[in-house]
C-alpha cells in the first residue's frame, strides 16, 4: 500500500469511526500530504520514515517560521496517523511516541464587550427593518437571525450555517445540535433569537429559491447551505457599519463572547463546556482569566478585610 492509499485509509477511518467533519478531514489531508512530500525520497515516504526524519520534519517547520501552534497541530495529525498505521499492522512502531510537542504560549481568545455585542445586534436588527443601500431585505433578515442565534447559542460557525430547518419549526427554548464527532448537545435559544428566526422564516417562505430547502439558511452552494465564509464576510461588514473595527470581528469571536459573558455573569465552567461542545474541560479553561477576574471582584466587594 503506497503513502497515498494509507492516507486515504486513515481519512476514511477518521470519517467513519470518529465522525470527523469535512473541514477536519481537509486539514488532516493537507498536513499529511505536506509531510509525505517532505519525507519522500531517501526516507521512502511518510509511512516508513524513521523517528529522526519525523523529528527533523517537525523542527523544520519552526525553522520556516511556522507558529508553535501550527507545528503542534501538524505533529498531532502525524501522531494520529502513525497510531492508525500501528493499530492496522502497517507499521511496527510509532515514530512520534518520543517526540515532544512544540512549546507554545496559550493566548487569550479575542472577544467583545457586552456593549460591543449589543451595538452589533442592534445594528443587525435595525437593518432587518430598514436595509441599507446595496443590501436586500432577505439578506438583512438572514444576517440578523444568524447574529442573534450565534450569540444566543455559542455554536461553531459550521454548526450554525448547517442548522436544519426543523430548528425553526418549533418555538422551543432549546434545541439539539450535532457537533464534532457526531456528538449531540442541547443549546439554549433566547426569545430574541426565536423572534429573529420567525421573521427570517416568514421572508424565507416567500422566496421560491429558498422555501424548499431542508436547511434553515439555504444557499445555492455545493453544500446546500450558506457557506461560512459568506457569513463571516457579512458579519465583518455589519460590524463596520456598527462602528466596530471589522478586524475584531468573526463568527468565532462572537462564540468566545458568548462564553466569556456567561462566565462574567456567574455561569459555571462545566456548563459553558457543555454549551460549547468541548469534549475536554481543558479546552474551556482558556476562559479561566474571566473567572479569576470575577473571583477577585467578589472578594474585593464582599470580604470584610478587602479595604
Amino acid at each position: 500500500m503506497r503513502d497515498g492509499s494509507r492516507i486515504e485509509a486513515f481519512l476514511e477511518m477518521m470519517s467513519a469511526e470518529r465522525g470527523a467533519s469535512e473541514n477536519t478531514l481537509a486539514a488532516y489531508r493537507r498536513d499529511l500530504e505536506n509531510a509525505a512530500e517532505m519525507l519522500s525520497g531517501a526516507w521512502g515516504g511518510i509511512a516508513s520514515a524513521p523517528v529522526s526524519a519525523v523529528r527533523e520534519h517537525i523542527q523544520g517547520l519552526g525553522a520556516r517560521g511556522m507558529a508553535a501552534s501550527t507545528q503542534a497541530r501538524k505533529l498531532s495529525t502525524l501522531r494520529q496517523f502513525y497510531k492508525f498505521l500501528f493499530a492496522e499492522g502497517l507499521r511496527g512502531d510509532d515514530p512520534t511516541a518520543t517526540l515532544d510537542s512544540p512549546r507554545r504560549d496559550r493566548s487569550l481568545p479575542k472577544t467583545l464587550s457586552e456593549a460591543d455585542v449589543d451595538a452589533l445586534i442592534a445594528r443587525a436588527e435595525h437593518e432587518a427593518t430598514t436595509p441599507p443601500p446595496g443590501i436586500d431585505a432577505v439578506s438583512a433578515l438572514r444576517l440578523h437571525a444568524l447574529t442573534e442565534v450565534l450569540y444566543a447559542t455559542g455554536l461553531r460557525v459550521s454548526e450554525l450555517v448547517g442548522l436544519p430547518l426543523s430548528v425553526a419549526r418549533r418555538d422551543d427554548r432549546y434545541f439539539t445540535v450535532t457537533g464534532k464527532g457526531n456528538k449531540e448537545r442541547l443549546v439554549p435559544l433566547s426569545a430574541r433569537a426565536r423572534e429573529a428566526m420567525r421573521r427570517w422564516m416568514k421572508a424565507r417562505s416567500t422566496n421560491a429559491a429558498l422555501a424548499n430547502s431542508s436547511y434553515l439558511f439555504p444557499s445555492s452552494s455545493e453544500s446546500g447551505h450558506l457557506p461560512r465564509q459568506v457569513f463571516a464576510r457579512e458579519l465583518k461588514a455589519l460590524a463596520a457599519r456598527a462602528g466596530i473595527p471589522s478586524a475584531r470581528i468573526s463568527p468565532h469571536v462572537l462564540r468566545h463572547a458568548f462564553a466569556s459573558h456567561l462566565l462574567q455573569n456567574g455561569a459555571d465552567l462545566r456548563v459553558v463546556q457543555q454549551l460549547l461542545g468541548h469534549s475536554d474541560i481543558s479546552t474551556t479553561q482558556i476562559y479561566t482569566h474571566v473567572l479569576e477576574k470575577r473571583l477577585i471582584d467578589l472578594v474585593n466587594q464582599h470580604h470584610p478585610l478587602a479595604d
